[in-house]
């Protein structure tokens, strides 16, 4: 059992967490963990046409509902998609509160070597806020031209498929192809193999802070 009890997901977008330790969410939820889950960009702008430009904040809740994420433990800010550089100092002073009010024991956000530049931003000021706290980065394969897998969660079956129904909730975004099903699964049985287990999820080791 991982140790650790207040666990907070940041993602820059809504769906970052779920695709990249949506497994791990949901083995924490069904531990009973605290688990947390704050975004930081609602992408208005880049939502398709045929759908309302607020459908990623409904999505996001029902992805964390099918998650185990109490709806009382979602943050969201929403910062204009890919302008993240921008508001580099506003989204520290929102990771600083947020860590002031969770206290949370480990932090998973995207990879130091994410190349979007929201994803990298949130990432960078990620690690200055939560400086003291465990950190682990989490893989997203097409944003990542290298990725370090120093840390593997194992998970089983049902905790993909539950990472698999929670990406589901993203309607509007299933034109990805990283989103289909195959994929999902696929990458944690590679993950899995790593380390002799069927299924995991490999994390970029950022801060490892033993108490």
């Amino acid at each position: 059992m991982i140790q650790a009890n207040n666990i907070l997901v940041l993602g820059a977008h809504p769906d970052d967490g779920e695709f990249g330790c949506g497994g791990a969410i949901a083995r924490f939820c069904e531990e009973g963990k605290n688990v947390f889950y704050a975004v930081f960009s609602l992408c208005e702008k880049s939502v398709p046409p045929e759908f309302p430009v607020d459908i990623l904040k409904t999505e996001f809740m029902t992805s964390a509902s099918v998650l185990g994420i109490p709806q009382e433990n979602l943050i969201i800010h929403n910062y204009e998609v890919r302008t993240f550089p921008t508001f580099r100092q506003e989204i520290l002073e929102n990771l600083v509160s947020i860590r002031k009010q969770i206290n949370p024991d480990l932090v998973f956000l995207p990879s130091t070597n994410d190349l979007h530049q929201d994803h990298h931003t949130l990432s960078e000021e990620g690690v200055r806020a939560f400086k003291g706290t465990s950190i682990l980065g989490y893989e997203q394969a097409w944003n990542n031209r290298v990725f370090s897998t120093e840390a593997f969660i194992r998970l089983e079956k049902r905790h993909v498929e539950k990472k698999i129904e929670a990406v589901k909730s993203y309607k509007s975004q299933t034109f990805r192809s990283y989103s289909k099903d195959t994929f999902i699964k696929s990458l944690a049985e590679v993950r899995g193999t790593q380390i002799s287990m069927e299924y995991a999820e490999a994390f970029e080791v950022i801060y490892c802070i033993l108490r």
